[in-house]
């Protein structure tokens, strides 16, 4: 599914559920930011503009609600480190979250949320996680999705990680912060390229 960068008039009112005239309003005012086609009375709105001014008059978002989020799906890891997560990258701020238990949960999940990063415990078991990220690799709507392993601080064999597929791997004790910093990059980056 590929995202729209540039809306007409006609979208914006499809959207909004309002009349084509009344986004050509909002737009004369100067309400509603965006830019005219050179020589027409073409009105074109970036994305970004359209979804500020929905939040900033409290109006739904719609089909744009789900790419604004930034999803997680967490899989094994424990209760305390999930908690310190979502204070850091807070549902609040856009980012939205998904808990599985096992591989079977995991695959479930990936296909129903489709998340934007998979954070996966090794404690769940090193073998299902390669697994589960060897499946997810294989499948073209998540060959680029940032996959991040939690390791034990004994675990030698990080580096081999990274060739079956994880992104990144941290190893535990870590700090949450450093994990958080980097879905936010991600989060950005991805914004960034819809």
């Amino acid at each position: 599914m590929t995202m729209k960068k540039v809306f007409t008039t006609g979208q914006v009112a499809k959207i909004c559920k309002v009349a084509p005239r009344t986004v050509s309003k909002w737009f004369d005012s100067g309400r509603l930011r965006g830019y005219r086609i050179p020589g027409s009375q073409d009105r074109r709105i970036p994305r970004e503009q359209l979804i500020k001014f929905l939040k900033e008059h409290g109006m739904p978002l719609g089909d744009l609600e789900e790419e604004e989020w930034h999803k997680l799906l967490v899989i094994g890891a424990e209760r305390v480190f999930l908690e310190r997560l979502k204070e850091l990258l807070p549902e609040s701020e856009d980012f939205k979250y998904e808990v599985a238990q096992s591989g079977f949960e995991a695959g479930i999940m990936a296909e129903s949320f489709h998340p934007d990063t998979i954070v996966i415990d090794l404690a769940l078991g090193r073998t299902e996680a390669i697994q589960i990220t060897a499946n997810l690799r294989k499948n073209p709507a998540y060959e680029n999705t940032f996959i991040v392993g939690l390791a034990a601080e004994d675990d030698a064999h990080t580096e081999k990680l990274k060739e079956v597929g994880f992104s990144d791997v941290f190893k535990k004790p870590f700090d949450v912060a450093l994990l958080a910093e980097r879905i936010r990059n991600s989060a950005e980056e991805k914004r960034e390229d819809l």
